[in-house]
């Protein structure tokens, strides 16, 4: 099955306007730049800042136990609010992709898990002002008690083969399939930081 990192929920067209209108630095107004298209420079001489327009990080964690993945009804108020997706969120500043990961699972979920490989990563295009890449990581369970955070409203295993339920994200939707489908390990990452190493 071939690998797919592009991934559009709308029809794409030319860039949206840059939604800020003042320097975040100084307060002073902004006006786009020659080049590149997607960014706005500060007016003011003394601080002339580049604002750029960037996909926003983030990371899908696939927590698979056998031939079952875990999945979560997303609650309402959120983007395609009563599907399912994988275990995902944002990457905070502060944190690395992998701790990121460890992170959102157990918030989401309750589950400890390990990271145990990078399957992908891929553009998600879902509205007109939410661009993501997203880091695909590959985990499984190693303690925790199971149940929905307060971003979801359940949790639960699915198992490959049964029909899975109305999955929010083409992407979550590809990678499930690919994975069970070919069952390639991904890229090693780093021990120190995945939560196998003791």
């Amino acid at each position: 099955m071939q690998a797919r990192q592009v991934f559009s929920a709308y029809l794409r067209g030319p860039a949206e306007e840059h939604p800020w209108r003042y320097c975040p630095s100084c307060s002073k107004p902004l006006e786009r730049c020659e080049d590149p298209e997607s960014a706005m420079r500060c007016v003011d001489p003394s601080c002339r800042s580049i604002h750029f327009r960037n996909p926003v990080p983030i990371v899908a964690i696939m927590v698979v136990s056998g031939n079952r993945v875990l999945l979560c009804k997303r609650r309402a108020g959120t983007l395609n609010e009563g599907e399912w997706c994988l275990p995902c969120g944002y990457i905070e500043f502060d944190e690395d992709f992998l701790t990121a990961g460890r992170r959102e699972v157990k918030e989401e979920t309750g589950l400890d898990v390990a990271i145990t490989s990078i399957l992908s990563v891929a553009s998600n295009f879902l509205r007109s002002d939410l661009h993501t890449l997203a880091v695909a990581l590959l985990a499984t369970p190693t303690g925790g008690l199971m149940q929905a955070g307060s971003d979801v409203d359940d949790v639960a295993w699915f198992t490959v083969g049964d029909p899975l339920p109305k999955l929010a994200f083409s992407a979550d939707s590809h990678m499930i399939e690919r994975y069970f489908a070919t069952r390639l390990p991904g890229a090693p990452v780093d021990p120190l930081y995945s939560g196998s190493a003791s």
